[in-house]
């Protein structure tokens, strides 16, 4: 038993620091690769198709303020408010699940962060208690730009497309700073589901999402 004892604590103190020190790194550091591309690696190859691979880290200030404010307007209204968990969304979603079917989220861009960069897509409560420990670390170690920045270039945006530019150059032949307004809402408008929509071929519902968003830009900050 003690042996198991300190087999635990040496466990739980080299994760402490290596998930510290990850954070830490990529605070300065570019994410060239995350889990989740890996795992759609793994899942193409499974499905016996060959892995479809774009991304493209580029600056924060090579990224268009129109995708900013989409990517904010749809996901995390109150990014530069909260800290890492947004409280209102939370207390609405359990209201509002009470009576849905499909239950609501309310996972904020630093939430979303956290599970692109440290973990795996698939949810459960273990993964779920991972977030929150990697939400804290990040909102800890990070600035809120810089969380942003991490989140735009690792963003999944279509099948085997991750990041700004990738999805930037695949969909709309341009680069992440020159997508307009119109382009980026629709890219924000299939973050919820990336592989089922597409921002270059948008059907009904996402023309309606949107239209939604880019009545939301309007009322968006950059700043805190």
């Amino acid at each position: 038993m003690k042996k198991v004892l300190r087999f635990v604590r040496k466990f739980i103190l080299w994760f402490f620091i290596l998930s510290v020190g990850g954070v830490i790194i990529y605070r300065f550091v570019p994410v060239v690769a995350t889990p989740l591309m890996a795992i759609r690696a793994v899942q193409s190859i499974a499905a016996g198709e060959k892995p479809q691979f774009y991304h493209r880290w580029v600056a924060y200030d090579d990224i268009s303020d129109n995708l900013k404010r989409a990517v904010l307007a749809s996901e995390d209204q109150r990014f530069f408010q909260h800290h890492g968990f947004d409280k209102v969304e939370i207390e609405k979603a359990l209201e509002q699940n009470k009576t849905r079917k499909r239950p609501r989220g309310a996972s904020t861009i630093t939430q979303q962060t956290a599970k692109n960069v440290f973990l795996w897509p698939q949810s459960s409560w273990l993964r779920k208690g991972f977030e929150a420990y990697f939400t804290v670390l990040i909102e800890v170690f990070w600035p809120k730009e810089r969380i942003l920045h991490v989140y735009l270039n690792s963003m999944e945006t279509g099948k085997g497309i991750y990041g700004a530019e990738a999805v930037a150059n695949q969909h709309f032949y341009t680069s992440a700073s020159e997508l307009s307004a119109a382009q980026s809402a629709l890219i924000a408008a299939t973050l919820p589901n990336p592989i089922r929509f597409n921002s270059a071929k948008p059907s009904a519902y996402i023309l309606k999402r949107q239209a939604q968003i880019l009545r939301q830009m309007r009322n968006v900050s950059l700043q805190k």
